[in-house]
């Protein structure tokens, strides 16, 4: 067999090249390309359809909750950009703006969405009336634009992005707040049972949170690298976009009183998560729960055998594919098993199923498993049973990984010098006792660029020291300082 003119292996190292092996592994496993502008990405199908699949999951779960899907335009006009002033202050900078339509200037600039509040909340506050319109809950896939990526890399950073945006609007606090860690604890729940991710969920301190809001909500994951990804957000927006837009609605008690509302988005950032955390030097890994093809057939034929082995696979692909296994016979004559194994290693399928003349002799099947290797031959009856509890294996294999990393990637420190002396040399977080300044951030943020990713959630924990470690003062919560993407 005539071997193909291209080179397939990973040739950069994720331990000591990270960036360019991600880079190498985001390409030759045909999930996305650079585009001719600066901070832009071409999303190849490969990679749409693991997003197609991210989207499916949270899809199905925010509509057994009450949400309803809508569109609202890419562009926003100045004036509702500037009726919510922090907003305009928070993004300003990022904001894309179009002057001209054709050859004729605007009357108005048109922003390019950098999220939706200012756009959506307006029509919301049309929308409501009465107290029996909430909570009213709305959600859109699309794009959006922050002029802000320096230097692209795909999924992580890029000046357009793909992502999900829900906005809700509730009779009070308590409404919105449940609202606000309903979505928080869907977004867990998508890394801990699709993404194999466990991450830690907590809110962002006062200088970091969405422009805006009242709380910002996350959750962070730890990369093997030692950085932490803001892994999706959710916001309790109290009554700031709706005073600005004028959303009240009357009372059970005919009074006017104003709604409060939310919001919460998730972007293909989770995407270079996924890829960053599982991925190793011979490619791609992806969990069973994305993979575009779980299982892959690989049959291994001579001359004397080929029909039997052929046939053999054929009726195994048609056995897993009717019990819901996506699974994908590689039958190409022009191509050995060796690479085959090599490219579908490469693309991250999660289990390589390999038949050849002893299979077919003993009525077995070998298994490979995708992230380490390991080999087990099984009968052929029962074989989609089989295969399934192989997939559920491998996930936990992937999930037990990034949980290690995660749990040694967790210090404590008590003073400047040993926060940064800790993310230098192991990076990961360091829980410290801080005061709430964020002065205090800065010493840490300028002599490393790292910073404080997230505060606990409830508001009440006592803090891990009693002192600030930078400044010495009282400490008012415990502060996650991070490297991050």
């Amino acid at each position: 067999m005539e071997e193909p003119d291209q080179e397939l292996g990973i040739t950069e190292s994720k331990e000591h090249s990270t960036g360019d092996w991600y880079a190498e592994v985001v390409q030759k496993a045909e999930l996305a390309d650079y585009a001719p502008m600066g901070g832009f990405i071409v999303t190849r199908p490969r990679g749409y359809a693991i997003w197609e699949r991210i989207q499916s999951h949270l899809d199905g779960w925010f509509k057994d909750t009450g949400v309803q899907n809508a569109y609202f335009p890419v562009f926003i006009p100045e004036s509702y950009l500037e009726r919510e002033k922090e907003i305009v202050d928070g993004f300003d900078p990022e904001v894309a703006w179009v002057t001209h339509g054709g050859y004729d200037e605007l009357e108005e600039r048109l922003a390019v969405r950098p999220t939706s509040e200012s756009i959506i909340t307006p029509y919301v506050s049309q929308w409501v009336r009465s107290h029996r319109d909430l909570p009213l809950r709305v959600n859109q896939w699309c794009s959006v634009v922050r002029w802000e990526a320096t230097e692209t890399k795909p999924f992580f950073r890029t000046k357009e992005f793909l992502w999900q945006e829900g906005h809700t609007a509730h009779r009070d606090r308590e409404g919105a707040w449940e609202e606000t860690m309903t979505r928080l604890r869907q977004y867990e729940r998508l890394y801990e049972e699709v993404l194999a991710i466990p991450p830690l969920v907590g809110r962002k301190p006062e200088h970091d949170k969405f422009p805006g809001a009242d709380t910002t909500t996350t959750v962070e994951a730890l990369m093997p690298d030692g950085k932490s990804v803001q892994g999706g957000t959710s916001h309790y927006l109290g009554t700031t976009f709706a005073d600005a837009f004028d959303l009240t609605y009357a009372d059970t008690d005919e009074r006017e009183r104003t709604a409060h509302t939310t919001s919460w988005g998730l972007s293909w950032r989770s995407m270079g998560a996924l890829i960053m955390t599982h991925s190793d030097d011979q490619g791609l890994v992806l969990p069973p729960t994305l993979a575009p093809q779980q299982a892959v057939i690989v049959p291994i034929w001579g001359d004397q055998n080929r029909a039997a082995v052929l046939e053999y696979a054929r009726e195994l692909r048609e056995t897993l594919s009717e019990a819901g296994i996506r699974v994908h016979l590689d039958d190409r004559e022009n191509r050995t098993p060796g690479f085959k194994y090599n490219e579908w290693e490469l693309k991250g399928v999660p289990l390589r199923v390999e038949i050849g003349p002893n299979e077919v002799a003993d009525d077995e099947l070998t298994l490979v498993h995708r992230p380490d290797g390991e080999t087990t031959s099984i009968p052929r009856a029962g074989a989609a049973g089989t295969v399934d509890d192989h997939l559920e294996t491998i996930y936990a294999k992937l999930y037990a990984a990034a949980e290690e990393t995660l749990e040694a990637g967790i210090h404590e420190a008590e003073s400047r010098a040993e926060i940064l002396g800790t993310i230098g040399e192991q990076g990961g977080y360091v829980k410290a006792g801080w005061c709430g300044d964020e002065a205090c951030e800065a010493p840490i943020k300028d002599a490393i660029a790292a910073e404080i990713v997230m505060v606990p959630l409830d508001r009440d924990e006592e803090p891990i020291h009693e002192e600030c470690a930078i400044c010495g003062e009282p400490a008012v919560e415990t502060a996650y300082f991070a490297k991050t993407y």
